[in-house]
């Protein structure tokens, strides 16, 4: 008997544990928070929309790859291109906060075609972000989830 009476705590402690590890495991999880918004364009224009909008919301493209052109290589023939997006002068203040911020920023965007349909994923900044130190960092990644958010939208 005083040995079942022994194994109410260590039980107790073992499902707490699992508990805690089971909340922890889905908090990681919705850290990285895919959004995919099917554009109501075509790839082309969507792709042209995107640029459009991001010069007029004070960001720029700083870099761009096709990974269509890419993968034909290889036989597949897909429509596919991801851009990545900033703001030098925010970059600036994100790096003097914590410079391994490098890993999230700029912001990535991907663009594809699937079924006849465009759509358009990002990893929501603030999620990505939230992997480093830093409030600055923090702000930052809450206001770039804003920016993609109403760049995005406008296609839906």
């Amino acid at each position: 008997m005083k040995k079942l009476i022994g194994l109410k705590p260590l039980t107790t402690a073992l499902m707490a544990f699992i508990v805690i590890t089971l909340f922890s495991f889905q908090k990681a999880n919705a850290q990285n928070q895919l959004v995919t918004v099917k554009s109501s364009k075509s790839f082309d224009a969507t792709i042209a929309g995107i640029k459009k909008a991001v010069a007029g919301s004070g960001m720029m493209v700083m870099s761009e790859l096709n990974q269509g052109k890419m993968l034909s290589m290889t036989g597949l023939s897909i429509k596919a291109e991801s851009l990545c997006l900033g703001n030098p002068n925010v970059g600036k203040e994100a790096f003097t906060d914590n410079p391994a911020v490098g890993l999230a920023i700029p912001v990535g965007l991907n663009v594809y075609e699937q079924n006849g349909s465009t759509y358009i994923n990002y990893i929501t900044p603030s999620s990505d972000l939230g992997n480093f130190t830093g409030n600055k960092v923090k702000m930052i990644g809450q206001e770039l989830d804003k920016k993609m958010a109403m760049l995005t939208g406008m296609f839906k």
